[in-house]
């Protein structure tokens, strides 16, 4: 690979395309360098045979790759630096999970609204955006509810105790908002409401307020980043909210 002529901007790129198989790496590499304003020599690995060799030959584990002005940029994630652009760390905490899922539920629910009442602005739609909220979360946990319940052992003062309340929990969470959802059968809603939200908040509270941990949170199911604190208290909080409001005859 000669270096490019100077004044131009060429790329040459070495990415899986197989019958079966294309890389969504090598799409995204490629796309970023057309971004970038390069010129892109793109060679497919069309066989195993012909990726281990490639792999051999440059002393690489991973495709695809990037050369430009003769010199190997790297992979994907390499490219993205190279590039000025952000990696996200797969390892590092974010609320984004949380912002994007309170983000849709409150769509959702004005849009509820407004199909009901004709404004996406009322109390109604206040009600559904803590229903619909607990029932995404709900399904979130129930994703992988293994995995949910041993983040949540870290934390849970009821859990920790009886341990199968671990299981039970996003189960609990999901009735509980389908009934809300639904302003159905509040004897079973509202008490279910308030008995997971008050032990979870209290739960929270202490390990994050008062023993000082620093854990992931169990909220949006067991494979999240989400730090535990705010996001978690809140939601507890707002099951707590809803389950008092609908006991004053609101729901």
């Amino acid at each position: 690979m000669a270096n490019q002529p100077a004044g131009t901007k060429k790329a040459v790129l070495y990415r899986m395309v197989m019958p079966d198989h294309v890389c969504p790496y090598g799409l995204k590499a490629k796309h970023l360098l057309k971004r970038a304003g390069y010129e892109v020599e793109d060679h497919h690995l069309a066989t195993r045979e012909a990726t281990d060799a490639f792999k051999a030959e440059h002393g690489v584990r991973t495709t695809p790759q990037v050369f430009i002005g003769g010199k190997r940029i790297g992979g994907h994630d390499d490219l993205r630096r190279f590039l000025g652009k952000r990696v996200i760390d797969p390892e590092a905490t974010s609320y984004r999970p949380v912002i994007a899922l309170f983000a849709m539920t409150a769509l959702m629910a004005m849009a509820a609204s407004h199909a009901e009442y004709g404004s996406a602005l009322t109390v109604r739609a206040a009600e559904w955006l803590i229903a619909f909220s607990m029932v995404v979360l709900s399904l979130l946990k129930l994703q992988n509810v293994g995995s949910f319940a041993t983040m949540f052992l870290n934390y849970d003062l009821l859990a920790r105790r009886w341990p199968p309340y671990s299981y039970v929990y996003p189960f609990a969470e999901g009735l509980a908002g389908v009934l809300m959802v639904a302003g159905a059968m509040n004897w079973i809603s509202v008490p279910v409401a308030l008995f997971i939200g008050t032990v979870g908040a209290a739960s929270v509270f202490k390990a994050v307020y008062i023993d000082r941990r620093e854990l992931k949170c169990a909220c949006v199911g067991g494979s999240s980043n989400v730090p535990l604190g705010f996001v978690s208290l809140t939601e507890n909080l707002m099951m707590i909210a809803m389950a008092i409001w609908m006991t004053a005859g609101h729901g």
